[in-house]
């Protein structure tokens, strides 16, 4: 599977990088964004992508495309994602950002369960529910690098309702109601995390034990932001070597209730 999964992930880097990196213009940004859209839909189309992305990307891509019949929807998904980012700074509330999440996290999750030939409804509920708390998370993790930059992925109805407003995470002001704001968005994205955790059991072998790991890092991002009494906005948590115990006991706990979770899974697939 690792030509397979490398093939994926460097399509979404690529075109991240396209959308958040270097000195380009908005207008450039976009233009490439519209020109690697183009690549990618000729590759779909058996037809020969441009120079700039071919052996990076594309030629690689295809090969996925071809041997494993990727749905080229999702692939857009992504690109539709990262012009977003170009003109949208602010979301309403979070529906709107679930919204986003559909097309800049979720398809990665629902490319990997088809490679793996996971298609059952329950798992791709569930795979969005991982992909999109791990969005939310980052978002919760970057709060003082996000500000700078101009962006505001707390829903406008959260800070309202707090009396904040988007000067205040712009501008990374800490405050009593700027830490209740994180509280209130760790515990939405935790609530997401274990909804949409018993996945781990419906994916086989290694991945399924990769998954694992990956539920429990940003879990443990939470843990960190939460150890912090939810100051994001003035140091951002990250994971390093001394949280691996942590991790992989929090992995193992979880394999302890797979047969449990697992009858629990298939009862709501037979429902």
């Amino acid at each position: 599977m690792r030509p397979a999964v490398a093939a994926v992930y460097h399509f979404a880097r690529t075109a991240d990088d396209l959308a958040d990196e270097g000195e380009a213009s908005t207008a450039q940004r976009q233009t490439d964004l519209q020109h690697y859209r183009a690549d990618l839909m000729a590759v779909a189309g058996g037809q020969a992508p441009s120079d700039r992305w071919a052996a990076a990307v594309f030629t690689p891509l295809r090969a996925v495309l071809d041997q494993y019949r990727l749905p080229v929807p999702l692939l857009n998904d992504l690109i539709c994602a990262f012009e977003q980012d170009l003109h949208k700074k602010e979301y309403r509330d979070r529906t709107e950002l679930l919204d986003y999440c559909s097309r800049s996290a979720n398809p990665v999750g629902r490319l990997l369960l088809h490679l793996y030939g996971v298609n059952q409804p329950l798992a791709l509920r569930r795979s969005d529910a991982i992909c999109s708390s791990l969005q939310l998370i980052n978002f919760w993790q970057d709060f003082s690098r996000d500000g700078p930059l101009g962006r505001v992925y707390a829903p406008q109805s959260d800070l309202a309702s707090l009396g904040l407003n988007s000067s205040d995470l712009l501008s990374c002001r800490d405050s009593r109601a700027a830490r209740a704001l994180v509280k209130d968005l760790c515990d939405w994205a935790e609530h997401l995390m274990r909804e949409g955790a018993p996945l781990v059991f419906q994916i086989p072998g290694r991945a399924g034990w990769e998954l694992r790991l990956v539920v429990q890092g940003g879990l443990r991002i939470l843990a960190k932001i939460g150890a912090m009494d939810y100051a994001s906005l003035l140091h951002r948590p990250a994971l390093g070597r001394l949280d691996a115990p942590a991790l992989l006991w929090g992995a193992l706990r979880m394999q302890r209730n797979e047969s449990e979770t697992t009858m629990n899974g298939q009862r709501e697939e037979s429902l």
